[in-house]
């Protein structure tokens, strides 16, 4: 019912929106001789910000026709290259010619960044796979909203997200290095554990956890607080509605965006209100630089997808309650996970200091529960004073621990090509 309820809204609020464009286009018309009033510009501000809150977000652009490296514009095509009604498998080619000039080689690893699955699409890590861009062939996870997709695929849980994200491992041809960013953590060590287990020969070289909760015990935040607290009866009784008409899904069970969203914006809700306040002023203001910027954090922020009802609550009961994989009491498809299998993949941990969504120690977790990876082959890295986002962007991202990770991966590849000890990873950590 909320569900309905939600669309219902939005598309009675329709008429207002287009009432407020129009007042827009009124009173910033040049032909208005009020036009470069106080009045006017306050009432196309009130009108820009009521558009703003209203409006539906669909999926964001890429936008990354191009990167630049070395100095050189390096232009880059985006391509499917393996698809499930779930998920699209998503390749950033970058021009050969371009990067020859540029003095790079066209054959470069590959790295495939796994995507969270937890309201936001994957284009949230448009700032990651740029970054990575500079150095190596980046594959990303796009993952499909629920609500599109019909009843008749059938259902998409924890255990099929690990078969995905294995699936993809192997669809990359070769040994490639995997980055789980926030949510995926779990599901893509346990698919390393599997591939490690059964000495897969596209297993990764390396793997690489920013902001995960891998042990969502150690150092609680509210969400995990909440996770603890409420029963799981809870969740299945107040989180999952139904999907409606008009939409592909109609009567898929799904976790929807806009409740996730709702629930982050609460958490910080003081600081959206300031936002939107200062927007306001700017707009008002005429200061078009940092309006432009509000606009492109919020296109994105507001830009959430559905989750299946079945990946949601297993999700809850198998990391966040039952904390199953830190355990060693995770099974999948009548195996046991065993994280001791993994050997010969190098890992590396990320956290922020600030981390509000993956408290520190989360994620630093997996070192001590794959034991039989050698020391030289690890990196524990806690990022000073940035919070969950800025693990995966932003500047310090980009200054301090892409540059970390790039040198990471490179020792592990060069490790992986030789098939020694020599070249693998040194020790580091850094807090």
């Amino acid at each position: 019912m909320l569900y309905t309820l939600h669309e219902a809204a939005y598309h009675a609020a329709t008429p207002l929106r287009f009432g407020a464009l129009s007042l827009k286009t009124l009173w910033s018309s040049p032909a208005n001789p009020w036009s470069d009033t106080a009045l006017a510009r306050n009432i196309v501000a009130m009108s820009d910000v009521f558009e703003s809150v209203t409006r539906r977000y669909g999926k964001p652009e890429w936008g990354l026709d191009q990167v630049e490296i070395s100095g050189v514009d390096v232009p880059v095509s985006i391509e499917t290259v393996w698809s499930s009604p779930w998920c699209n498998l998503i390749r950033f080619r970058r021009d050969g010619s371009a990067l020859k000039k540029a003095g790079r080689p066209a054959d470069a690893p590959k790295v495939l960044i796994v995507a969270p699955l937890s309201g936001h699409y994957a284009t949230l890590l448009r700032g990651t796979v740029e970054a990575w861009l500079q150095d190596f062939d980046v594959y990303i996870t796009d993952w499909v909203n629920a609500r599109n997709v019909p009843l008749m695929e059938g259902r998409f849980g924890f255990h099929d997200y690990i078969d995905h994200v294995r699936t993809m491992l192997e669809a990359l041809g070769e040994r490639a290095h995997v980055v789980a960013v926030c949510q995926p953590g779990p599901p893509v060590l346990a698919a390393c554990a599997l591939m490690a287990e059964d000495a897969h020969p596209q297993r990764p070289l390396s793997m690489t956890y920013m902001g995960s909760p891998i042990d969502a015990r150690l150092s609680p935040t509210l969400t995990n607080e909440l996770a603890e607290q409420k029963p799981f009866a809870w969740f299945r009784s107040n989180m999952i509605y139904t999907v409606p008409l008009p939409y592909a899904g109609v009567g898929r069970r799904v976790y929807p965006g806009f409740v996730q969203l709702y629930s982050f914006m609460s958490m910080n809700e003081a600081r959206h209100r300031e936002a939107h306040w200062a927007y306001f002023n700017d707009l008002v203001a005429g200061d078009g630089d940092s309006a432009a910027r509000h606009e492109a954090f919020y296109d994105e922020y507001l830009s959430v997808l559905d989750l299946t009802e079945e990946f949601y609550l297993q999700t809850v009961d198998i990391v966040f309650q039952k904390h199953l994989l830190a355990k060693g009491e995770l099974w999948h498809r009548g195996r046991r996970v065993d994280l001791s299998a993994i050997t010969d993949i190098a890992l590396m941990t990320v956290e922020g200091e600030n981390d509000d969504i993956s408290g520190v120690g989360q994620t630093q977790a997996a070192h001590g529960l794959c034991p039989n990876i050698p020391e030289a082959m690890r990196v524990l890295h806690v990022q000073a004073e940035v919070g969950h986002y800025g693990v995966f962007n932003g500047r310090r991202f980009r200054e301090e621990i892409y540059p970390l990770a790039r040198d990471f991966m490179n020792r592990a590849h060069g490790a992986g090509e030789s098939g020694t000890d020599a070249e693998r990873p040194s020790p580091r950590a850094a807090a």
